[in-house]
């Protein structure tokens, strides 16, 4: 349409002018490269920072026993500033590794601020210190990546991962806990992709790495940036593709140690009040007009897939960073107007069109998701179509209707039909990502799946040594089914939360001062897999038997299903994709026997995966060994074609 078409000029735009100003996006967004600290060849450092509205700026830290006037900065054209430091007399660079700084920063107003670069590659929070310290990072044994990149998977499954809560343990956990711990479990589950959230630093660890006050450090509570190029290296020695959850949708508004008033203005990276605050998250919005916040966040992406190897991202907060409402108090219905319109950031959108192709361009097999709610046409198509260039979008309308479901209607009661339609319904040629539930759906003031479903008898009777309880029974088998359906109806990739492939018992909460500072609910209790019998087990296996046989089928990878029926009365789901056959039965009180289904091909069937199984914590009802067999039938008796031909299946 005439939108796309603008849309696509200005874009055309943005990359003439890159070429004619910067020399292409390549050199631009290695920007990382020039600004910031960096030591050259000879161990001479230059440092660069953009701070247009400062009056002057100077470099203290521990290298000259934080001298504030001793080491100033040359003021440049376009508000930058530079300042070269020369060797020492032996030869090594002025500053060391492990060495902490500040930018001095003096304004028009007389102020004197202390500052952390923009571009600092780590930053450490001391015992009992609520600010942040920036520490110069340039170790002499820098991590070697030893495995190359795993190619795109074809079928995207998803284990979206916090590396802090990883452990049983009631503290922060780190990279190597993961690395060493976690990653075989994610390989056991036969996910081949991680999204990794909160790694960008940020200082309120209960912001789920969301308020980010610095961009280009990978976050120092769970450890050093060699242990997370490690965890990540070791990842791509599993096969497994690794994500960041890359949050350029706003930042947080700390000053000290975040972008906040870099150079004392109220704008710099972000647009002035009140266009640059975000009035629910209270958070700043960036200015995605101006030259250098472009050259700033296109350079972070092109830093952490080139220093640490990431194979993609997952882009947080799409939605607000699209409108200029911000998604604040939008239904969307599916109306077009509601996307083509003066309420539409087209600078946003010019960022996440260039951010695409330029990733897409320079990493062919780099993978981007986009979490948007709002259902916004062409977010994945190619940028060369007047899409924004995405391969994925989150179909965030999934969790919140298993959520309504179980909190809002008796099991006898649940629409197939409506099941269906929320879950298929997506723009052919878009990819979507489905899940059940992700950590936005238990984080503290709501509750899991699992718990919605068995609630506090997960405490109590979750042990296979003792009889089954009516709760944890249907708790079972429907978290089963639950996935199952989502899985292989819902999209062309899957997500899950860490933990939650088990039923993990508890909601998330991290410390902070309403809990008295607590970890309990701020870990993933693994160790429940490790007692035999316990049930969790059995929710584990099903979910790796789930997803291995997904990767023997490919139904992710297939066209839409077909959905052949959706019978309220039985409470039936039966669908076809990737040749394989669906039958579920969500009756709550009839196994339905003998019954018949249609199918597109005569043929022998036989059952690949049964939720029903006792290893998964069913009741064994059916005999493996039967095979079924079909006949062509008359089209019009195609209704009554075959007899229970299931891959999924709860009761029978």
């Amino acid at each position: 349409n005439i939108a796309s078409y603008l849309l696509y000029g200005l874009f055309e735009k943005r990359l003439f002018l890159l070429e004619e100003a910067e020399g292409g996006f390549d050199q631009f967004t290695r920007s990382y490269r020039t600004f910031g600290v960096n030591r050259m060849a000879d161990n001479r450092l230059v440092l660069r920072e953009w701070a247009p509205a400062a009056e002057a700026l100077f470099l203290t830290g521990d290298f000259n026993g934080w001298d504030n006037f001793s080491h100033p900065y040359e003021k440049k054209e376009f508000g930058k500033w530079e300042l070269c430091l020369p060797p020492k007399h032996d030869k090594s660079p002025a500053i060391e590794h492990n060495t902490k700084l500040k930018v001095v920063v003096h304004t028009k107003k007389g102020e004197r601020l202390y500052r952390i670069s923009p571009w600092a590659k780590y930053a450490i929070q001391t015992e009992k210190q609520v600010i942040y310290d920036w520490v110069h990072w340039d170790p002499p044994q820098p991590y070697l990546h030893i495995h190359p990149r795993p190619k795109k998977p074809q079928s995207l499954r998803i284990y979206e991962s916090h590396v802090g809560i990883a452990s049983p343990d009631p503290k922060v956990a780190s990279y190597t806990n993961f690395t060493t711990n976690v990653l075989p479990r994610i390989k056991d589950l036969g996910y081949n992709c991680i999204q990794l959230m909160a790694v960008m630093e940020h200082a309120y660890y209960a912001s789920f790495g969301y308020q980010v006050t610095s961009f280009f450090a990978a976050s120092s509570r769970y450890g050093t940036p060699e242990e997370l190029k490690q965890l990540i290296d070791t990842a791509h020695s599993l096969d497994i593709v690794v994500l960041l959850d890359v949050v350029h949708s706003h930042a947080s508004q700390n000053t000290e140690d975040g972008l906040n008033s870099f150079d004392g203005s109220d704008s710099c990276f972000f647009h002035s009040p009140p266009r640059g605050e975000h009035a629910l998250w209270g958070s700043r919005l960036f200015n995605y007009s101006s030259w250098e916040v472009l050259r700033f966040l296109l350079s972070n992406l092109r830093w952490w897939m080139e220093e640490y190897r990431f194979d993609g991202f997952r882009f947080d907060g799409v939605t607000s960073m699209m409108y200029h409402h911000h998604g604040i108090g939008s239904m969307f219905s599916g109306d077009y107007s509601e996307y083509f319109g003066l309420q539409v950031d087209e600078d946003s959108l010019v960022y996440l069109m260039t951010a695409n192709h330029v990733l897409h361009t320079l990493y062919p097999d780099c993978i981007t998701i986009a979490e948007d709610v709002s259902g916004m046409p062409a977010v994945c198509r190619s940028v060369a179509e007047g899409g924004l260039g995405f391969d994925y979008r989150l179909a965030m309308a999934i969790p919140d209707k298993w959520i309504q479901i179980l909190k809002e209607l008796a099991d006898e009661a649940w629409d197939m039909g409506n099941i269906v339609y929320t879950l298929t319904n997506r723009r052919y040629g878009e990819n979507c990502i489905a899940y059940a539930e992700s950590h936005d759906q238990f984080v503290v003031g709501d509750k899991s799946l699992a718990f919605w479903l068995m609630d506090k008898e997960m405490y109590t009777n979750m042990s296979s040594l003792i009889p089954m309880t009516p709760v944890i029974d249907r708790g079972i088998q429907l978290h089963k089914m639950i996935r199952l359906l989502t899985h292989a109806l819902g999209g062309e990739g899957y997500l899950n939360f860490m933990g939650n492939e088990f039923g993990h018992p508890e909601w998330l909460d991290f410390p902070r001062k309403g809990n008295n500072e607590s970890y309990h609910y701020a870990r993933r209790q693994y160790n429940l897999l490790d007692t035999d019998h316990l049930r969790y087990r059995q929710l584990y296996d099903f979910d790796r038997d789930m997803n291995r046989t997904e990767d023997k089928y490919g139904w992710l990878a297939a066209p839409p299903a077909f959905v052949s029926a959706k019978h309220e009365g039985d409470k039936v789901i039966v669908f076809e994709r990737g040749n394989v056959l669906f039958l579920l039965n969500f009756h709550p009180t009839r196994s339905q026997t003998n019954y018949r289904v249609a199918v597109a091909s005569p043929g022998k069937y036989t059952i690949k995966l049964d939720s029903d199984e006792v290893q998964y914590g069913g009741h064994g009802r059916l005999d493996h060994n039967t095979e079924f067999f079909t006949e062509p039938q008359p089209f019009n008796e195609r209704d009554n074609s075959m007899l229970v031909p299931l891959v999924g299946v709860s009761q029978l």
